[in-house]
């Protein structure tokens, strides 16, 4: 029986120097990036085995990485580098990615400002 798991990891807080703005990329900010992903968890849950499945820790580790690593100027860049990176180096099937920007520059008072993207391996490859 083929049994998909879902990896979320919610919140995950870092600091980086994003933005389209000279403030934004020499002061930097707090980004928050909301990680859903799917695989084929079948044989992670036959052996028991975390070597077999997706070790979340490991990968937000990653994430925070990319976050506080390499600027650029726009969160959908951000977001396709993070949800690039889940499809290079997971097992997924799909991934979604969210990034949060609560401090974000605006004309208006606002709570967070967030791009979300998807991501869907192709199954041809």
């Amino acid at each position: 029986m083929k049994r998909t798991g879902k990896i979320v990891i919610k919140g995950l807080r870092a600091f980086g120097c994003h933005g389209c703005t000279q403030q934004e990329r020499e002061r930097g900010q707090v980004f928050l990036v909301d990680i859903e992903l799917e695989y084929d968890a079948t044989a992670a849950v036959r052996e028991d085995e975390l070597s077999r499945a997706v070790d979340y820790d490991r990968l937000a580790g990653e994430v925070n990485g990319i976050v506080t690593g390499e600027r650029c100027q726009l969160i959908e860049t951000l977001a396709a580098r993070i949800g690039e990176h889940i499809m290079e180096n997971t097992p997924a099937t799909c991934a979604l990615v969210r990034v949060r920007k609560p401090q974000a520059p605006m004309s208006c008072e606002v709570g967070e400002v967030a791009v979300e993207m998807g991501f869907r391996r192709d199954e041809r490859a």
